[in-house]
């Protein structure tokens, strides 16, 4: 293969790789009411994300509010912990909730 044949396909894994990145939001209630910053934590899964190592609690972050959003993603710190820990088959995963 050549130099730049090489480089194509690595540029297109890594954009792959970038944009393949999942969110998920929920809406509890009536929703987020934008009140200050969110509350975040980092949930952590083995096996290239099948089994979870920890549980991230949304209803104990959003503490007493009854309207909250839960927005849980890949950020860009997770990217690089991931590339940095796949070897190891650990992963990581934002969870954001919005009060």
């Amino acid at each position: 293969m050549t130099r730049k044949s090489l480089l194509i396909v690595m540029a297109a894994l890594i954009l792959v790789g970038t944009i393949g990145c999942m969110a998920h939001t929920h809406t509890v209630g009536a929703g987020s009411r934008g009140m200050g910053p969110p509350a975040v934590a980092r949930q952590w899964y083995i096996l290239w994300g099948i089994i979870p190592i920890n549980s991230v609690d949304s209803k104990h972050l959003a503490g007493d509010a009854v309207d909250y959003t839960v927005h849980s993603w890949r950020s860009p710190l997770d990217i690089i912990i991931n590339i940095l820990t796949h070897f190891i088959t650990i992963h990581s995963r934002t969870v954001e909730v919005y009060r």
